[in-house]
């Protein structure tokens, strides 16, 4: 019996709707999709029958859904802003948050108005938001740290895939500033992050509890950890009138802005994501 896309998404949408993925049905399609191509519409592609090939490489993708990875990981690739990135476990999936932590960066980098300005995005992963400041604002030179160096070979993939040199996006392993060379002390401009910000104790959802890497997540019982080091240091690295932008999580504002002005940061605010909650810290040198 030829068994049709039809066939097989009614299966799909079954499987996945018995393990409690929400929105099985969207993400059925994305997976048809991402499998059959776009060329028909999704009546026409449903009436059809896969090619072996095909039929197997969406089970397969199926199964790996059922057991409760990602959808972003399945799928190998996600968008983010006006990047199509390579993504997998070895950096965290990018999301609509950090999304606007590139928009709030890339509105400070216009307000500097340095011809050439020097951006450090510190845990780059898959090199999200180095890769988007250097493709929307084309003159900055951008350096990419992790201490990963999973995560930085996952961020090269992506730079090369866009056509990037090294001269555009740099990248190296590093703690934060720990490794920096001494000569960036007091040249950068910029440097954003999103760094780990989730207590250690805090409910986190499975699929990221259990398949996004632990290490780009989790910052100590208050989940401050790593943004202490971040804000603390940053000064002695920033120009006279650098910026740091850096995502937060909702409930850390009042935190992060008493360790800016505690830090040297004469100007410090937090300014709301999409939704409407407090989740991105700029403070200024100036």
């Amino acid at each position: 019996m030829i068994r049709t896309w039809a066939d097989m998404v009614r299966e799909a949408v079954a499987a996945l709707d018995g393990v409690g993925v929400d929105g099985a049905d969207r993400e059925v399609r994305w997976l048809v999709r991402e499998v059959a191509g776009v060329e028909h519409t999704w009546h026409r592609l449903l009436e059809e029958a896969p090619d072996g090939a095909d039929q197997a490489r969406f089970e397969a993708m199926v199964a790996r859904r059922s057991t409760g990875e990602p959808l972003q990981y399945v799928m190998g690739h996600w968008p983010f802003r006006s990047l199509e990135l390579l993504v997998d476990g070895r950096a965290l999936i990018p999301r609509p948050e950090t999304e606007q932590v590139a928009e709030v960066a890339l509105g400070e980098l216009d307000a500097l108005g340095v011809d050439a300005p020097l951006v450090v995005d510190l845990g780059t992963g898959c090199g999200a938001l180095a890769l988007t400041i250097a493709v929307e604002h084309p003159t900055a030179r951008v350096l990419g740290i992790d201490v990963s160096q999973a995560a930085l070979e996952l961020a090269q993939e992506n730079r090369d895939r866009l056509g990037l040199g090294v001269k555009r996006v740099a990248l190296a392993v590093s703690s934060w500033f720990a490794k920096l060379p001494d000569g960036l002390r007091g040249a950068i401009d910029l440097v954003v992050t999103n760094p780990p910000y989730v207590a250690t104790d805090d409910e986190v959802d499975a699929t990221v509890r259990d398949w996004e890497p632990v290490g780009a997540l989790f910052a100590g019982a208050d989940g401050l950890d790593d943004l202490r080091v971040i804000i603390a240091e940053s000064p002695a690295w920033l120009t006279p009138h650098g910026v740091l932008v850096a995502e937060i999580g909702a409930t850390q504002a009042t935190d992060v802005i008493s360790l800016a002005r505690q830090a040297g940061f004469t100007d410090a605010e937090v300014r709301p994501d999409l939704a409407g909650r407090d989740r991105i810290l700029v403070a200024r040198r100036r």
